[in-house]
């Protein structure tokens, strides 16, 4: 017997459960950092001084921190400061806009770009690429003023990155180039607009002029002191605490660029790589450097170039530390991504050897952005080697400071460098069990895991496809569970099960070839000419033979079919349209 009870809850308005939800959801943003005002606990990351609240053109009131809401709001602080009301969230923006404030940070960002095309049109001049800095000063100011300046023409002796960055780090101004080369120009954001008097032109002027006398002073002062006389000084920079110091990681980059150049065939710039990866981190001891962290690798590359080092070697330093992001550009450089591929390495190698992993979102030494960057330039610049090799030589090279055993410390890294792989071939479009069955196959070429899921994605509508799939579906099935065994031809009965092994060798022997130069897409084309063989053999061939000999053959045959497939893909990871996900 059962008891039921029936509770009728009568709905309430809409506006009456919003006043009792908003107070606890203002009060559960969190932010970096966090602050207190006045005499109350309350904590956000400013002072609240208003809150703006709206519901069907009605004002909802609350109150949070103080502050009860309402239907008003006010403009730009210094140039429009009154209040107004509004109804709607159409009237709050164009009445907003009236009052020097512009809501939508897009439009912000139009509004700079346009006024910076403006300012340039006289000069025919553009401005240095610096998308990070776009993106915040878009953030930053509420109605952009864009405003033009300049700086006096001796300071061009300095390099574009050292003037650039200067600007950037320091006042958040754009650069002025033309033709690739600096002019005595720059461009800032003011929020507000216009400068009738020009004060914030000017004082923006007189703070550069500083802040490039400074920089001018540490471009001669850190040339005083050549690179290689620097190199011992690292031993006093700890790289990280159970690690050792930045002289260790060079010793240890020296060997790993060495063992990749000869991977790659890159013979013939192995001892400029490794010149590089000597300096790579040298640097770290100027006076450039501790004021402009960012110019890290760019800094060493440029001394590096001034000091009469080849090409090979100065770009192999300016470019290590490239790239920063998946948007950002690989090294040009051979020699740059191989010494790329190696620093990010031996960080991810260090912090997994000595027990860090990546967990949620806590990445605190971007250990994901190292990885994603190593795959982005193997992908970028077609590297086609045996990444799990070089996981070996760099575990190697750690020898005992290595404190986790070898071998979850490269399964660990191989599962991690899948993930970052899944990410990006996400990013790029691709459907996700067509990755799965990529990735599946193995990493063990980075590289090679690219033209698989790109080999299967242009194959996926071919009227074979998805037939095939099936079928190797029904192989991997049958095969489960079952112990490895060896084809013995003259055990071969019928006339279907010889017809299949010889088919098959045949393939194989064409397939083996394609697969090892990464012709995935060949490859497929080829093993799908299996099809009638082995459709034969499920109709007309008891695979599960009473006789013991028989039956151990018959699997071995789809064991060695089995085999050479999972080395073009992992087809049981495909989802059929119509069937369960085997994600």
């Amino acid at each position: 017997e059962y008891l039921g009870i029936k509770k009728i809850k009568k709905g309430r308005p809409t506006q009456d459960i919003l006043s009792e939800m908003l107070p606890s959801m203002v009060s559960s943003l969190s932010f970096p950092k966090m602050m207190r005002w006045g005499s109350s606990s309350f904590r956000f990351s400013r002072p609240i001084k208003n809150i703006l609240c709206i519901f069907n053109e009605k004002p909802l009131s609350f109150s949070v921190a103080g502050v009860t809401s309402g239907n008003s709001t006010c403009g730009h602080k210094l140039h429009s400061p009154k209040k107004i009301k509004v109804k709607t969230f159409s009237e709050y923006k164009e009445a907003l806009k009236k009052m020097k404030v512009v809501v939508n940070q897009e439009e912000r960002r139009r509004m700079i770009l346009s006024q910076i095309e403006r300012k340039l049109a006289s000069l025919n001049a553009e401005c240095y690429p610096d998308e990070e800095l776009l993106e915040r000063l878009s953030y930053d100011v509420e109605y952009p003023y864009v405003f033009l300046g300049s700086f006096p023409e001796d300071y061009l002796d300095l390099p574009i990155e050292v003037l650039s960055t200067a600007m950037r780090e320091g006042q958040r101004l754009f650069s002025v180039v033309k033709n690739k080369k600096q002019l005595p120009f720059f461009l800032g954001v003011a929020d507000g607009y216009g400068d009738v008097k020009l004060l914030i032109q000017k004082g923006n002027e007189r703070v550069l002029k500083a802040r490039l006398e400074d920089a001018r002073f540490f471009w001669a002062q850190d040339r005083k002191t050549g690179l290689k006389d620097r190199t011992k000084d690292l031993r006093r920079i700890v790289f990280q605490e159970k690690l050792g110091s930045y002289e260790d990681k060079t010793q240890r980059l020296k060997k790993i660029v060495a063992y990749l150049a000869d991977k790659i065939d890159a013979q013939k710039v192995k001892k400029q790589v490794v010149q590089g990866a000597e300096f790579s981190k040298v640097d770290l001891l100027t006076d450039m450097v501790r004021e402009f962290p960012s110019l890290q690798g760019k800094m060493g590359g440029l001394y590096a170039r001034e000091e009469g080092h080849s090409a090979p070697v100065w770009k192999a330093v300016y470019e290590h530390y490239q790239p920063v992001s998946l948007e950002n550009e690989s090294p040009s450089s051979l020699t740059g991504s191989i010494l790329s591929i190696s620093d990010k390495l031996d960080s991810i190698v260090g912090a997994v050897g000595i027990g860090i992993r990546v967990t949620g979102s806590k990445d605190p030494l971007g250990l994901r952005r190292n990885a994603q960057g190593i795959c982005k330039v193997i992908l970028d610049k077609k590297l086609d080697f045996p990444f799990s090799r070089l996981l070996d030589k760099v575990i190697d090279v750690y020898g005992s400071k290595i404190r986790e055993p070898e071998i979850q410390v490269k399964n660990y890294c191989l599962e991690f460098f899948s993930g970052r792989l899944r990410y990006i071939y996400e990013k790029q479009g691709y459907r996700y069990d067509l990755i799965n069955a990529a990735i599946s196959a193995g990493i063990d070429n980075i590289y090679h895991s690219f033209l698989r899921v790109k080999a299967l994605d242009s194959l996926k509508d071919s009227p074979n496809f998805e037939p095939l799939i099936l079928i190797f579906k029904r192989v991997n099935n049958i095969l489960r569970s079952q112990l490895p065994c060896r084809v013995n031809s003259g055990l071969f009965v019928e006339k279907d099960e010889r017809e299949l092994y010889t088919t098959f060798c045949i393939i194989q022997d064409n397939v083996l070839p394609l697969i090892k130069k990464g012709d995935f897409s060949q490859a497929q084309k080829i093993i799908f000419r299996i099809r009638t063989s082995i459709n034969n053999f499920f109709d007309n061939v008891l695979v599960m033979a009473d006789e013991k000999r028989i039956r151990r053959n018959r699997l071995a045959l789809l064991q060695a079919i089995n085999k050479l497939l999972i080395q073009v893909a992992d087809y049981s990871q495909i989802v059929i349209e119509g069937q369960n996900s085997s994600k």
